[in-house]
């Protein structure tokens, strides 16, 4: 693999080493190593093991700055063939990702810090797979910044043991006690809290050693006076060393006796906690972040509460104290470190985050519409599936109204539902349902909605790619678009079109649903209990196509007509609708009373319906959603269809009939019309005539 590391600067400090230690192991497994930042100490020490370097001015928080990045990064990656990006900090992050996806080139991140609620911050969530330190980070990362616990992995820093030797607590004992920091003087490090610590030490420590590693950044040197001061006001002046920025660590370390990390606020990791803990020196830290998942308190470390140099000093007075309790607590920690901060652990571990996040991809099918469209789209949903393969993690996101239809389907992985009627209603619904679209970080998605609100949504996801119909419906928020210039294909070739982008050229038509072993059940107790024997024959008929469509039903005296022909054949009825129907129903019911017809009006969820339709010999409905439930089961079906076109919404089906008037109106799409010609004009003879002959094959 071709792996670009990005960081800010290659001086001395946890991110550098970690970067440095990283791109060093690459070039060992036979890997490309490039590393962009802004140069530094390490760069030397970086290109002698054979990794790349690029010198680019990726630290500076000028926006100006950051854009011009993206080109000179595009052009890097390019001409490396780099395979990932991984970006270790926030301000060289932002370049980094716009840069991966203008190559379609997988973007990791790695989450070094706590990071404040920064808008600054929020791009090192948008990995597709986000490392962090810490379970701490973990937990800051979902609930903070909203990454999706799917896409964090759990990567520790790591030590190399062959720059570390052990040494034991008893083997450097002399009559010196020597305690040091390592890290940053900055105020979050507790310098401050650490100086008033080692006060009450040097009462029970009479030639107590204390070193401070680290330096104050230009920033901070109103900080470092305040600890200046604070050690000449204490006494701690003569036997306290300023050592500054060091980069032989593993030499300094071999000379303490007691590491004390004083951190105040939440810490990553605390990677100097198992650097001293490879050397054999106890650790005393505090009980923040991160930490915690290093020390176990009492068995490898001890932890004291944050800010509070009277625990500190107790702790640092016991190991001084008891030679015993160091010894033990520094073998402890080291069996830890080599069990699980060894460096080849963490490279394993990293190799797999690249593998996985290279082999892995998710795709988004968006289908808010009506139940009867949903299940239309099983096809495309199958033959996309198909396409893919295991590899693809495959979502669809539904509205509410048809989400029982998806919930078997064999085909998804992950069934997302939306309520655009109600608590997603509006722009700051869409907003919100973008945010979770793009928790998920999708590497695709298939829009066979093709509306403003599709096409918004799709979007919002931020996919690098999206597909979808041209339509004049925002269709430019889309970057894979076919022209909407066939408006007369079905509704599966129209959701085909789409498909051919995708490199699908053959698709199965067939429909499916799923329904359960207790949806046939159901229905056979309700069949049963209408004295329904297990050879009898029915008919069913749709009531209505939909409340908001008038226009679209078959009258209800042709309906009469219908059923009393019906009973010349022997054929028991069996009537189907929502709650809506159940007043229209009861009028049949009166009218036909004497045919024993069965009311399943408003009795039934989707997948029931199903099953009930499987168990008729014919079914009879106008353009609404059962009709294509009838085409999923391939029960035969007559399809009456009057103000919409049945080239665009028949479903596909081998055995079936359609009885349409072509009226000079017809179609016109009109939900109200006073005449109502089309389907006026349908007759029950014309009805039975077809259900005669589906009946014969």
């Amino acid at each position: 693999m071709n792996i670009l590391q990005i960081l800010p600067e290659l001086n001395v400090g946890g991110v550098e080493t970690g970067t440095l230690d990283l791109a060093r192991q690459l070039v060992k497994r036979g890997h490309k190593a490039v590393v962009v930042s802004a140069g530094g100490e390490l760069v030397k020490e970086l290109e002698s093991c054979g990794a790349i370097h690029y010198q680019l001015p990726v630290h500076k928080k000028s926006l100006f700055v950051m854009f011009r990045m993206v080109s000179s990064l595009v052009e890097i990656i390019r001409k490396e063939k780099i395979d990932i990006v991984h970006a270790r900090s926030r301000i060289p992050a932002w370049p980094a990702y716009w840069a991966a996806r203008r190559t379609r080139t997988a973007f990791i991140t790695t989450c070094h810090g706590y990071y404040k609620k920064h808008p600054f911050s929020y791009v090192m969530g948008w990995g597709k797979r986000v490392i962090v330190l810490s379970n701490a980070i973990a937990r800051h990362m979902i609930d903070d910044f909203g990454v999706a616990h799917e896409r964090i992995r759990l990567i520790p820093r790591s030590v190399d043991l062959e720059k570390f030797k052990f040494i034991s607590p008893d083997e450097k004992r002399k009559e010196e006690f020597n305690v040091g920091i390592i890290g940053r003087i900055t105020p979050i490090k507790g310098h401050l809290v650490f100086i008033k610590a080692m006060a009450k030490l040097a009462r029970v420590a009479p030639r107590l050693k204390i070193w401070i590693i680290g330096d104050a950044p230009s920033s901070k040197e109103a900080y470092k006076e305040q600890i200046h001061v604070l050690v000449r006001r204490l006494g701690l002046w003569s036997f306290t060393q300023f050592l500054g920025t060091q980069r032989d660590i593993p030499g300094i370390l071999g000379h303490l006796d007691l590491l004390v990390m004083a951190t105040t606020t939440q810490e990553a990791f605390g990677r100097v906690i198992i650097e001293a803990q490879a050397a054999g020196v106890p650790v005393v830290a505090t009980r923040v972040g991160g930490v915690v998942d290093i020390i176990d308190d009492e068995k490898n470390g001890l932890l004291v509460p944050a800010s509070d140099p009277q625990s500190m000093a107790d702790a640092a007075i016991r190991i001084f104290k008891d030679a015993q309790l160091a010894r033990r607590l520094a073998e402890n920690a080291y069996s830890k470190v080599k069990e699980r901060y060894n460096i080849g652990l963490m490279v394993d571990n990293t190799l797999a985050v690249y593998r996985d996040a290279l082999d892995s991809f998710s795709i988004l099918i968006i289908k808010l519409s009506s139940l009867g469209d949903v299940i239309l789209s099983t096809a495309a949903i199958k033959a996309i599936k198909q396409k893919f393969g295991a590899n693809y993690r495959l979502s669809v996101l539904v509205g509410e109204g048809a989400k029982d239809v998806l919930l078997r389907c064999p085909y998804i992985d992950e069934l997302l539902v939306c309520d655009l009627e109600n608590k997603d209603k509006g722009l700051s619904g869409l907003w919100k349902l973008g945010a979770i679209l793009r928790k998920k970080n999708f590497d695709l998605v298939v829009d066979l909605q093709n509306s403003r609100k599709s096409h918004t949504l799709s979007f919002l996801s931020f996919s690098s790619d999206r597909y979808g119909y041209d339509n004049g419906k925002l269709g430019l928020l889309l970057n894979h678009r076919v022209k909407n210039d066939m408006p007369l294909l079905d509704p599966l070739r129209h959701q085909f079109r789409i498909l051919e982008m995708l490199g699908i050229d053959s698709v199965n038509a067939r429909l499916e649903l799923w329904p359960s072993e207790q949806d046939r059940l159901f229905i056979e107790d309700l069949l049963s209990g209408e004295w329904l024997s297990s050879n009898q024959k029915i008919v069913g008929i749709n009531l209505s196509a939909s409340s908001k469509w008038a226009t679209k039903n078959w009258p209800l005296p042709q309906m009469t007509k219908f059923c009393e022909g019906l009973l010349k054949r022997d054929l028991r009825i069996v009537l189907t609708g929502t709650d809506a129907d159940l007043a229209a129903a009861a009028q049949l019911m009166e009218k036909i009373k004497d045919l024993k017809p069965i009311n399943a009006c408003g009795k039934t969820s989707i997948n029931q319906l199903a099953s009930l339709i499987k168990r008729c010999s014919v079914y009879v409905s106008a353009d609404s959603a059962p009709l294509h439930i009838a085409a999923s089961t391939q029960t035969p079906f007559v399809a009456l269809f009057g103000p919409t076109d049945p080239r665009r919404h028949l479903p596909l089906a081998k055995k079936f009939a359609l009885i349409r008037k072509d009226l000079d109106c017809t179609p016109c799409y009109k939900p109200q019309c006073k005449k109502n010609d089309c389907m006026q004009s349908i007759t029950a003879e014309e009805v039975l005539a077809a259900v005669d002959k589906l009946l014969e094959t």
